[in-house]
């Protein structure tokens, strides 16, 4: 990857589609109401990418791509989309694409297994963990021997924050409970684990002041700007984005549902500093990464 010559760095973008396999009954429903959600049409047409395809619309683009899938099967019943998977065709577009794995913290030591594989063989740089669609507080100790692992290797645990798409307007939610996404209880997480790298992913509506004050407090905590237009981003968060925070908060899409073009248009009109724009855009995630 040759980041000098990206115009960007998105952190956040995620393998819906899995190259092999019909999806599970029941998937296309949910997705076609994340497409509601999110005004995408292509979800709701059922066209969503495949990571190649991804990789082609970032190359395009120039803009380098953290991807992931989520690992919500228990609580879902829709089965994972494999992270060797992901891993192997993100190797193939390398100068594209970064990839991190997701795996249920409930997997306890058999998760804790998997991710050391990942992460030694398959060059996995970070975990996408999901709470409301895992089902599970951030700081329950079940998840303590992931965390470990990741920790150890130096990776990156980047934590779903705030309200989701997942289940919106859908007959009693999809069963997704948002309070397990209150950016606070990541906070546990930050000081029994200083040295492991933590997103808090999202404007975490409707706690957002809460994930300022954990990135504020925890040297080790970073905020990814995500899931949202920004023109829909509240003047606190701005104000952090200008001041405090600045060398912390990161670009990211949430590709399908959100794509760079929507998010980066928007962001334009924002009122974000000239000095700090390339420093989210780009240059944060560059330290980050270590690339």
């Amino acid at each position: 990857m040759n980041v000098d010559d990206l115009i960007a760095i998105d952190v956040h973008t995620h393998a819906e589609e899995p190259c092999k396999g019909p999806r599970d009954d029941g998937y296309h429903e949910f997705q076609a109401g994340m497409a509601r959600y999110f005004r995408n049409p292509a979800g709701a047409q059922g066209m969503l990418p495949t990571v190649e395809q991804t990789a082609a619309y970032y190359r395009e683009r120039r803009i380098g791509c953290v991807i992931f899938p989520v690992d919500a099967e228990r609580e879902t019943g829709f089965r994972r989309y494999s992270n060797e998977e992901v891993a192997r065709i993100a190797a193939e577009n390398a100068d594209i694409m970064i990839p991190f794995a997701s795996i249920d913290p409930a997997k306890g030591r058999a998760g804790a297994r998997e991710a050391r594989r990942l992460i030694e063989s398959f060059g996995v740089r970070g975990f996408k963990f999901h709470p409301t669609m895992q089902g599970f507080w951030p700081n329950d100790r079940m998840a303590w021997p992931l965390y470990e692992v990741i920790a150890e290797a130096g990776a990156i645990a980047l934590f779903h924050t705030g309200q989701t798409g997942v289940g919106a307007g859908m007959r009693g939610g999809m069963g997704m409970r948002l309070k397990y996404s209150n950016p606070m209880a990541i906070d546990d997480v930050a000081v029994d684990f200083p040295d492991m790298k933590i997103i808090l992913a999202h404007p975490s509506f409707p706690w957002q002041e809460e994930a300022l004050s954990v990135a504020t407090h925890k040297p080790n905590v970073w905020i990814d700007l995500s899931g949202w237009s920004p023109k829909y981003f509240p003047p606190i968060l701005i104000q952090y984005c200008n001041t405090i925070l600045k060398h912390r908060m990161l670009f990211g899409s949430d590709w399908p549902a959100i794509t760079p073009d929507r998010w980066l248009a928007d962001f334009a009109k924002i009122g974000i500093r000239d000095e700090v724009r390339p420093l989210i855009l780009k240059e944060n995630a560059r330290a980050l990464l270590g690339l």
